[in-house]
């Protein structure tokens, strides 16, 4: 075994086992993110329970595109849905902001885990984001929503795996053959 690299490891330091993905194009990312905040934008959208799929997309590229996702798309995002939602001008945008900066923050961590364990590991993040929300609306006036807010964090972090697994399928697809690349 060489040296500094733990069992269950490659020499690189990947996790063995772990398929090399292609890189992701821009206009994806963006076009991801464009389908998730027309999806926010639905009125079905407006229960406390269902879950904020610009949230989960949000997290999801600041973890695997930390250099094209961070805290400045995440403020305009939540700006655009504290518009449409009618809330409070910058609620969303703080939470928003703060969910990508403690995702950019954890994402070399993060990618360790299997997408179950990733999704218990962003659970916390979910939470406190839909608490912020919370605090701000209560601190503007607004009335307690009940026991049925707390789910949507729950619903995010069960929808975890199958967004990685969506948003990831374009960069698993087999690079077009050449007869002088190795791989």
């Amino acid at each position: 075994m060489a040296r500094g690299v733990r069992a269950g490891q490659a020499i690189d330091g990947s996790p063995r086992g772990e398929v090399l993905l292609l890189a992701a194009r821009p206009w994806f990312i963006w076009a991801t993110l464009l389908a998730a905040l027309l999806l926010d934008l639905m009125p079905v959208g407006r229960h406390g329970w269902f879950p904020d799929l610009m949230a989960v997309t949000l997290v999801f590229w600041a973890v695997h595109q930390p250099r094209r996702v961070g805290i400045g798309a995440g403020f305009v995002f939540g700006l655009l849905i504290d518009a449409q939602h009618a809330a409070l001008l910058g609620e969303h945008a703080l939470a928003y902001s703060l969910l990508t900066f403690f995702a950019v923050m954890l994402h070399r961590r993060l990618l360790w885990f299997s997408l179950p364990q990733q999704a218990l590991q962003i659970l916390p993040l979910f939470v406190a984001a839909r608490l912020l929300e919370f605090l701000v609306a209560m601190m503007a006036g607004g009335s307690a929503p009940g026991l049925s807010y707390l789910a949507a964090p729950l619903l995010q972090a069960a929808l975890w795996p199958l967004l990685s697994w969506l948003l990831l399928a374009p960069q698993r697809r087999p690079p077009a053959p050449d007869q002088d690349r190795p791989l």
